[in-house]
């Protein structure tokens, strides 16, 4: 399947699913917007959890440290997001994953996520929807694959906080939100 028609299908499950559908004029925008929203406070709480000492620290030989996927989402970030914008990367976008520290890498990421936020704040279903940029690209496009893509980060940075005894910061809402009830 290409994947423009992966996008469209994941358009068309959102847009038809009631029970996920706000009451709204911009369904979708609404439902991306509030994922995004979920994971960039996932994301950066995961950043701020791990100690600067376990920033190098890798799974396995051969995979990303945990500091290098910092890096990476950030830069991910800027890409997906100049598509929603309809415009090129920011110069940001390429020195994002240069970070050595934990402060430098969680600085960049927090910058690319704000970068997306407010690509994310005037958008309508109709925005979303038309031809945009320089290559008349849909910014829907790089709304679905913003929010698959920094969701399977999150899911790969869960494994070495959870390796490392921390609490993935979703899975420690969850466990807070049932003590309460």
């Amino acid at each position: 399947m290409n994947q423009s028609r992966i996008i469209l299908s994941s358009v068309c499950l959102i847009l038809w699913t009631p029970a996920l559908q706000p009451q709204t004029t911009n369904p979708l925008t609404a439902i991306v917007t509030e994922r995004f929203n979920d994971l960039r406070m996932n994301l950066e709480e995961s950043a701020g959890l791990m100690p600067e000492d376990k920033y190098g620290f890798r799974l396995t030989e051969g995979q990303r440290t945990f500091g290098e996927w910092i890096g990476h989402t950030a830069q991910s970030c800027y890409n997906f997001c100049s598509v929603i914008r309809g415009e090129k990367p920011p110069e940001a976008a390429q020195h994002a994953h240069h970070g050595k520290t934990k402060a430098e890498l969680s600085r960049a990421l927090r910058e690319a996520l704000a970068y997306c936020s407010e690509g994310l704040k005037d958008m309508s279903d109709q925005k979303a929807l038309a031809p945009a940029g320089a290559n008349n690209v849909p910014p829907v496009r790089g709304m679905v694959t913003l929010v698959s893509s920094i969701n399977s980060h999150y899911g790969n940075m869960v494994g070495y906080l959870r390796v490392n005894n921390i609490v993935p910061p979703s899975t420690a809402r969850a466990q807070k939100q049932q003590k309460g009830h």
